[in-house]
This record gives C-alpha cells, sequence and structure tokens, in this order.
C-alpha cells in the first residue's frame, strides 16, 4: 500500500482527536475507509495522541508508524453479531462504543474499535435503508449556491454583470446566511465561508458543500479531493470539510430547501428592483434574511433563529482569534537556478532543494516554500516582472551548485553557436546581480538553436541586442515572427524635398 504524505496523517489525527469518526476523517481527507483504519490502528500502537509533540519531524513520525517488525502470523478474529448489533442500536442510549466493549469482554483478541466500527458501516451499508436525518446542533454547516443569478448594472456604462448567490445553513436549526458575489471563483468561495462564520459567530464540526470545482478538485463518490486552500481555510477554524456524494441529494437536503426558500423569500422578493452594485445588492439581501430567520414555521414550531440559540450557538467551537487569511497553494519546482517561479516572479529556495517537489503558499503579501510539510522559505510578494527575489543565504558555495553549468560553461556553449549569441549570454549574466540569476533565460535560449538553427539565433540574439530586448520570450518572438530574416537598412541622405506648401530656410530670413 503505497503511504500518504506524513501531512495528512497529522490532519486525520486532528480530526479523530476533534470527536470526527473513521468514516468522516477519511470522507474529508479523501482517504479510503480501510486506509484510514490502518493509520489509527499503527497511531494507536505507537502510543500517538493529538497534539503531536512540536519536534516531532515527518521522519520521525513515519518510523513510528512503520517501524521495522517481523510479520505477524494471521489468526480467525471472531465476527460480531452484526444483525443483533444493528438492532441494540436503535435502542436509547446504545452506543457503538458500548457495543464494542461487550464484544472485547467476550472476545479479548477481536477487532480494535475503529475496524469494529469500519466493517459494522460496511456491513450496513448493505442494508441501504431510507431515513429521515437527523442533525446534532453545531455539527454540519451546508453551503452552496443558487441557480438563480441577479443582475447588476454598472452606474456609469450601464453594463449588466450577474452576481452569484452564496447560501448556507447549520443543520439542526436550519438557520441561513446568504450573500451575493460575483463570481463562484476559489477566493470568492473562501471569501463567503469566513464571513459566514462570522454570522454564526462559531465554527461548526464539519462543513458539507456541493462539489463545487472551487472547494473540490476532484468529485468522486468515494474519494472526493479538496481543494488545498478549502483544506488550509479548514484547518484554520479547526473543522472538517466533508463533500456531498456526486448524485445523492439526500446528502445535502438541507441546503437544497434553504436555496429554495432564498430564492422564493429573498430573489423574488427583489425581482423587479434594480441594483448598481454588490455592496447595494448584499444591503437589500439582509433585512429580507432576517425575516426568513424570524419567521415561524409549522413543521419547525419556532423560528429558525430561536432554534439557533438553543441548539446550533451553544454547541460551536469558538472562531480563531483571527479571520483566515486566503491564500492559494502551487505545486512547484526549483530550476537550475535553485528559484521557483511564481506568477511570473522568482523566489529562491535553498540549493539542495534542486529538483524536489515543493509546494507554495500564495497570499496577498507573502510568498512560503515547503517542503515535505516544513517551511524551507519565506519571501515578501513581488511582482510579476521576470525578476529575482534571492536570499543569500539560499545561494551555494561559489554559487557552483551543479558541474557543468558555470558562467564559462554557458558563454563556451554560446560562443560555439554565433558570436552575437555568446554576447547575448554575457549580458543577460552581467545585467543579474548574480549570474545564476541568467541560468534559465540563457539554456532557454541556447535551446532555441535546435528548432531554428545557430544561424537564425544569431540574427536573432543581434535584432534583441540592437533593440535591449534580453529576455528569452524576446529573441523566441524574433524568431517565431521572422524577424530575424528582416533586411535591416541603414537611412541614407536623400535630396531635400520640394513642395509649394514647405516654407524652406529663406522664409525665416
Amino acid at each position: 500500500m503505497k503511504r500518504l504524505p506524513m501531512r495528512k496523517i497529522k490532519e486525520a489525527l486532528r480530526l479523530r482527536a476533534e470527536g470526527l469518526s473513521g468514516l468522516r476523517t477519511g470522507q474529508s481527507l479523501s482517504i479510503g475507509r480501510a486506509t484510514i483504519s490502518e493509520y489509527f490502528r499503527r497511531a494507536d500502537l505507537a502510543g500517538l495522541t493529538w497534539p503531536l509533540p512540536s519536534d516531532l519531524s515527518d521522519s520521525d513520525l513515519e518510523q513510528l508508524l512503520y517501524p521495522h517488525q517481523p510479520d505477524a502470523s494471521s489468526r480467525p478474529i471472531p465476527q460480531p453479531d452484526w444483525p443483533y448489533m444493528h438492532a441494540e442500536l436503535r435502542r436509547k442510549g446504545v452506543t457503538l462504543g458500548l457495543l464494542w466493549q461487550e464484544y472485547r469482554e467476550v472476545h479479548p483478541d477481536g477487532y480494535s474499535y475503529s475496524q469494529y466500527c469500519a466493517r459494522y458501516t460496511a456491513w450496513e451499508g448493505k442494508l441501504r435503508p431510507v431515513m429521515r436525518q437527523r442533525y446534532v446542533g453545531g455539527e454540519t454547516l451546508f453551503v452552496d449556491y443558487a441557480g438563480q443569478t441577479v443582475d447588476v448594472a454598472c452606474p456609469k456604462t450601464g453594463e449588466i454583470r450577474t452576481a452569484q448567490i452564496f447560501v448556507s445553513t447549520l443543520g439542526a436549526s436550519s438557520y441561513n446566511y446568504i450573500e451575493a458575489t460575483w463570481t463562484q471563483s476559489l477566493p470568492d468561495w473562501i471569501g463567503s465561508h469566513t464571513r459566514a462564520l462570522a454570522f454564526f459567530g462559531g465554527v461548526p464540526g464539519m462543513i458539507v458543500p456541493d462539489n463545487l470545482k472551487a472547494g473540490v478538485t476532484k468529485a468522486c463518490f468515494y474519494d472526493p479531493v479538496i481543494n488545498r486552500t478549502y483544506g488550509d481555510m479548514a484547518a484554520h477554524y479547526d473543522t472538517a470539510v466533508v463533500p456531498a456524494r456526486p448524485r445523492k441529494p439526500r446528502d445535502k437536503a438541507k441546503v437544497e430547501t434553504a436555496v429554495q426558500l432564498a430564492e422564493r423569500w429573498i430573489l423574488a422578493k427583489l425581482r423587479n428592483h434594480q441594483f448598481f452594485s454588490l455592496d447595494e445588492l448584499n444591503a437589500a439581501i439582509r433585512p429580507l434574511q432576517d425575516q426568513l430567520n424570524d419567521k415561524v414555521t409549522r413543521h419547525l414550531g419556532a423560528s429558525r433563529r430561536s432554534l439557533f440559540e438553543t441548539l446550533d450557538r451553544p454547541a460551536l467551537k469558538p472562531l480563531p482569534k483571527e479571520p483566515y487569511v486566503y491564500a492559494e497553494w502551487k505545486k512547484c519546482r526549483a530550476g537550475l537556478d535553485y528559484h521557483v517561479d511564481i506568477d511570473h516572479h522568482y523566489y529562491s529556495v535553498p540549493y539542495q532543494l534542486l529538483r524536489q517537489d515543493l509546494w507554495a503558499r500564495i497570499t496577498a503579501r507573502t510568498i512560503e516554500i515547503f517542503h515535505k510539510g516544513q517551511r524551507v522559505a519565506a519571501h515578501t510578494r513581488s511582482s510579476g516582472n521576470r525578476q529575482h527575489t534571492t536570499l543569500h543565504e539560499h545561494m551555494p558555495p561559489n554559487h557552483r551548485f551543479r558541474s557543468g553549468w558555470t558562467p564559462e560553461a554557458l558563454r563556451q556553449k554560446a560562443a560555439r553557436i554565433g558570436p552575437n549569441v555568446e554576447i547575448f549570454v554575457d549580458v543577460v549574466m552581467r545585467k543579474r546581480k548574480h549570474p545564476e540569476q541568467g541560468y534559465r533565460t540563457c539554456i532557454g535560449v541556447l535551446g532555441l538553436a535546435k528548432s531554428f538553427g545557430a544561424d537564425r539565433l544569431d540574427a536573432a540574439c543581434e535584432r534583441a541586442l540592437e533593440i535591449n530586448a534580453h529576455s528569452y520570450t524576446s529573441v523566441h518572438s524574433i524568431l517565431k515572427t521572422g524577424r530575424d530574416r528582416q533586411r535591416r537598412e541603414k537611412p541614407t541622405d536623400g535630396p531635400a524635398i520640394t513642395h509649394p506648401n514647405i516654407r524652406g530656410s529663406q522664409y525665416f530670413h
């Protein structure tokens, strides 16, 4: 079995410590039932509990989970009476934990608790019962977008832009938070979650979204893959993301009802209004949302607000001190110049990490680089100007991080192609604070000889030097458009132009 990244195992231990079942933990982290049970078993054998020691590295954690030991001989495990268990669970106060304790009293060498729960869940799944879902206070927040949109007109140009309607509702009380955003993209999706949690004044045990592309990278019936930024936000708020299963509307029946109410009780009332900004639209939504939450309904017997105060608010976990700061994650790899490319700007990493898989955490102001869960570099974010941000401690001694690639070696290779190529390479490296920062450009330009030939590349470099264009993109553009083949004649002095409308020098004497 392929081992999971240690960061996922740490996240699984955190969610289990929060009281999430093995099934829910597996769904949140896109890990199969058998796999998550196996990791929990190994963690229990190793005596690992959350929080883990701060000095425990990923390598140490892997050694604790996978110690070197001889294979144990297989033995038969007594099977529980699953039908009896299923009947007993319908009795008030009876839990899987109690039934497992009774089972282990009779069979001390039987299944562990996690295996016991996983096997019962698998057995129960074969029954395919249809039952009314009951939600515990503070346990679940459902989120989705309404199918209906609202037109917003630009007050200056009159251009119409459609706004999306984000809907969230708590499972126990059906208390709603509704807002308009411009898009369903990841930044708006995360921002709506942050504002919704602030509105509720607490954090639920888990968040159940539909399989929206912004939040769920891969929609799968069994193992959905959560967008890493979405998972980062969930970890910040100490909650779990458990996507609804595709083509299973009962998994998100609460939010489907909330969407229907939002369209009937809010959007329908605003159908004849003209809005000129997103703030204006949200200002109109807010009082209608309050009316919806204060409305006493027959099937609930109380208002959603009163149920929220009674059921959900006391059970919600407290908000963190600071709201989540939006950050995107990007998988990257350091080039020969020990820099990674983030939005057309290059940031340095320790030179020992050449060709290693890295993760970049990108915020509005910072760039953080991680390797195997450990932060290895942090930079202030710069604009995408094809420049380099380099920390001195990241540079190798004498800048010789790979034999064969030195400034002199690049100049020699360029000279073999043509004199203008050699001059171009020399200019590129001299314009950089450190010659290694020009390696990426030089190697790319030298590689163009394979596609266009040495003569054309030499002519293109001559043209690039004339117009002070010292980048790979400029040279490639010259070759692609054929400007290296165009004749460039120097202007010559011709005869003076004569015309009745031209005054001449005598006019000024």
